[in-house]
């Protein structure tokens, strides 16, 4: 068994609970660090129930075509562990995977209370990782950081992001964020900070409420679909186009590489975020046509 495979079973039973909602132990834990998520690149910060990983993988597309370097947080992974932390857009080796997952356990054996969940301590090897430039030698432009469960008290959700994302929301984890619509986006919506442009995708109506009244809250600058953005499908010419408008103007780009209707809306959260990064409109069609996203 590799060390990094030895690692990761063992802080599978760091914790009594599986999922135990709670930014205490992270803090704690990135404290003992030297805080690292103070020293991450900006930040895009992505939560919501559907459409994450997809929204991630548009959007890191387009940076790509506008060499953009950036990392990346996935969870859960589809082959091995490695899939959720991306180094310049590359799967973490095995070799420093198993670095920060030593450190972090180190660093946490010296705590009076070593309780911590899997999904925390590895989130804080990612960030450590993240925050070490010697990968590329400089820091990386942007990391896409996707949410794990939730937003308000997600183990991601101690960073200071440059762009917050909403995707789709539904139900999901009905558990841990409460049996009704409301009380989810109120959860997801725990992601938009002060003064900082969130993106969301068009959504039902009580969630469009909530989401609305948190940002205004925060003074976070609100663009929401199918009212400060749309996109839509459309046949041109006998060719299939995706079309996209905002205060900006209109966009007429390829169909998106992804399968599937609901991809647009992804395409979409990823287009207004790449117009608030200040991408062209290559970067951004090129980006579309070769996204790929394992699984989806």
């Amino acid at each position: 068994m590799r060390t990094s495979d030895r690692l990761l079973a063992e802080f599978a039973h760091a914790h009594p609970k599986k999922i135990d909602l709670s930014l205490g132990r992270m803090h704690r834990l990135l404290k003992a660090l030297g805080n690292p998520e103070q020293n991450l690149p900006p930040v895009i910060h992505v939560a919501g129930t559907n459409g994450k990983g997809s929204t991630i993988a548009f959007l890191s597309a387009m940076l790509a075509a506008a060499k953009k370097t950036h990392h990346r947080y996935h969870s859960p992974h589809l082959f091995t562990f490695h899939e959720r932390i991306l180094l310049n857009n590359q799967p973490i080796t095995d070799e420093t995977l198993t670095h920060y997952l030593e450190l972090c356990r180190a660093r946490n054996n010296e705590s009076a209370d070593t309780a911590i969940t899997f999904f925390e301590i590895t989130t804080a090897a990612a960030f450590a990782a993240f925050a070490d430039t010697q990968f590329i030698g400089a820091p990386a432009e942007f990391l896409l950081l996707e949410v794990g469960l939730g937003g308000r008290l997600d183990a991601t959700n101690v960073i200071t992001p440059y762009l917050s994302a909403i995707t789709a929301i539904d139900y999901d984890h009905q558990e841990f964020l409460g049996d009704t619509l409301s009380a989810i986006a109120h959860e997801k919506a725990g992601i938009i900070k002060p003064h900082t442009p969130i993106v969301c995708a068009p959504q039902h109506s009580e969630v469009a409420t909530i989401i609305r009244a948190r940002a205004e809250a925060q003074n976070a600058p609100l663009s929401l679909g199918n009212q400060d953005w749309q996109v839509m499908s459309e046949h041109i010419s006998g060719q299939e186009r995706l079309i996209y408008q905002d205060e900006q103007g209109l966009l007429d780009l390829p169909p998106p590489s992804l399968a599937g209707a609901h991809q647009y809306i992804n395409a979409g959260v990823a287009i207004k975020l790449a117009r608030l990064i200040g991408l062209d409109e290559t970067a951004i069609a090129t980006g579309l046509t070769q996204a790929q996203w394992s699984g989806r």
